[in-house]
C-alpha cells in the first residue's frame, strides 16, 4: 500500500537545497559533531545519573538525503503492520494495487522532504537494533547561521539533547520494548470501520479549516481521525514522549556555563525561533502534522522534570525510569505534584 522506493525518490527530489559549504567546511563540521557527541556523553552521565552501557549505537552525521533514507527504513518498519491490517480488512483491487502504493509513496515522500529540512538530530532505533544517532549537518549549519550563534556551542547543545535520548533508551533496558509495544497498541486500536472513519473525516475537515485559520489545537490530523480507543493510547504515548523530550530539554539547558559559554544566547534565540515559526505555509504544515504539539511536549516535559527535581531531587525524579507504571500520565505532565504523590506517597 506504500511504495517506499517512490517515497524515498520523491523526498530526495523535493528536499530543500542545503546551505552552501566548502568541502573543508563540510569535513570540519562532521568531525566537530562526532567530537561533540563524545563530549556530550560525559555531561549527560553527570546530569542524569543514568548509567549508559557500552555504546553500540552508531553516530551518523548525515545530509538530508541520508536522513530521508534512514527514516524511510524506520517508517516502513513502523507502518507495515498497519498497512497489513488495512489489506486484511479490505483487499485492494487491481487498480489500487498497481497505482495506490505509488500515490501514497509520493505523499509520504512529500512529508519526509518537508521534515528533512527541519530535523537537527534524532535517535532512531526502529530499523536498527542497536540504534543510531543521526545528526543532520546541513540543518544544523542552516540554523546556526540563521540565529547567528556560536557554531561550536550550538552543535554541542544539540548533541546534548540527542545523546540524552540515546542514554534514556539504553540505560533503561525496558524503554525500547515499551515504545514498540505502545506503537503496536496504537495499530491495534485503530478502528477501520467505514462508517466510523467517515464520521471522523468530518472532524478532520474541521481541523483542517482551523489549521488554515491558525486557530487549531496543533495536535494534527491524526488526532482528529482517532477513535476514543486510539485517543487513549495516544494520551499514554503523549505522556511518555513529553517525558523523554522534556528530560532531554532539561539536560541540554542544565549544563554549566563553562561547558557552553553562549548557552543563554542560544536558548533565547532558539525559543524565539520556535515561537515565531516561518512563513504561513510552513506554519500550516506544522499545525497539520502536529509539530506544534511536539513543541508543547518539549516545554511541558521540561517544566515537569524541573519541578520534580526541585521538589524531591534528581534521585527522586529518577524513580520515573523504574517501570512503565512509574511513567507520568499525560495529565501528570502538567501536574507534577500529582506524580510525586502517586509514586513517592
Amino acid at each position: 500500500m506504500v511504495d517506499w522506493s517512490v517515497a524515498e525518490r520523491s523526498a530526495r527530489a523535493l528536499a530543500p537545497q542545503p546551505p552552501e559549504v566548502t568541502p573543508d567546511q563540510a569535513q570540519a563540521t562532521v568531525q566537530e559533531l562526532r567530537q561533540a557527541t563524545e563530549r556530550a556523553a560525559d555531561q549527560v552521565a553527570e546530569l542524569t545519573r543514568l548509567t549508559e552501557p557500552a555504546v553500540t549505537a552508531a553516530t551518523v552525521v548525515v545530509d538530508r538525503p541520508g536522513w530521508i533514507a534512514a527514516n524511510v527504513a524506520s517508517m516502513s518498519t513502523v507502518m507495515d503492520p498497519l498497512t497489513e491490517k488495512l489489506v486484511e480488512t479490505k483487499r485492494p483491487g487491481k487498480l489500487t494495487s498497481a497505482v495506490g502504493g505509488r500515490v501514497t509513496g509520493a505523499q509520504a515522500g512529500a512529508l519526509l522532504a518537508f521534515l528533512s529540512g527541519k530535523v537537527l538530530g534524532q535517535y532512531e532505533f526502529f530499523s536498527v537494533r542497536n540504534g543510531q544517532l543521526l545528526l543532520v549537518a546541513p540543518n544544523l549549519v542552516a540554523v546556526e547561521r540563521a540565529l547567528k550563534v556560536d557554531p561550536s556551542d550550538f552543535r554541542l547543545w544539540v548533541c546534548l539533547h540527542e545523546v540524552t535520548h540515546r542514554v534514556q533508551f539504553t540505560a533503561v533496558p525496558w524503554m525500547r520494548e515499551h515504545m514498540l509495544t505502545e506503537i503496536q497498541a496504537l495499530t491495534d486500536a485503530i478502528d477501520l470501520d467505514p462508517d466510523a472513519v467517515r464520521e471522523r473525516l468530518k472532524s478532520m475537515v474541521t481541523e483542517l479549516a482551523k489549521a488554515a485559520r491558525g486557530s487549531g489545537d496543533g495536535n494534527g490530523l491524526l488526532t482528529a481521525l482517532a477513535s476514543p480507543e486510539t485517543r487513549a493510547v495516544m494520551d499514554r504515548v503523549t505522556g511518555f514522549m513529553s517525558l523523554i523530550e522534556g528530560h532531554a530539554e532539561y539536560v541540554m539547558n542544565a549544563v554549566p556555563p563553562s561547558v557552553i559559554p553562549s548557552q543563554g544566547d542560544i536558548e533565547r534565540k532558539f525559543a524565539a525561533r520556535r515561537r515565531r515559526g516561518a512563513n504561513p505555509l510552513d506554519r500550516l504544515l506544522r499545525s497539520l502534522l502536529g509539530m506544534d504539539a511536539k513543541t508543547r511536549q518539549y516545554t511541558q516535559g521540561s517544566q515537569f522534570v524541573r519541578s520534580v527535581v526541585d521538589q524531591i531531587g534528581l534521585d527522586g525524579f529518577n524513580a520515573v525510569w523504574t517501570s512503565k507504571e512509574t511513567l507520568p500520565t499525560k495529565a501528570e505532565i502538567t501536574a507534577p505534584a500529582d506524580w510525586v504523590k502517586r509514586v513517592h506517597g
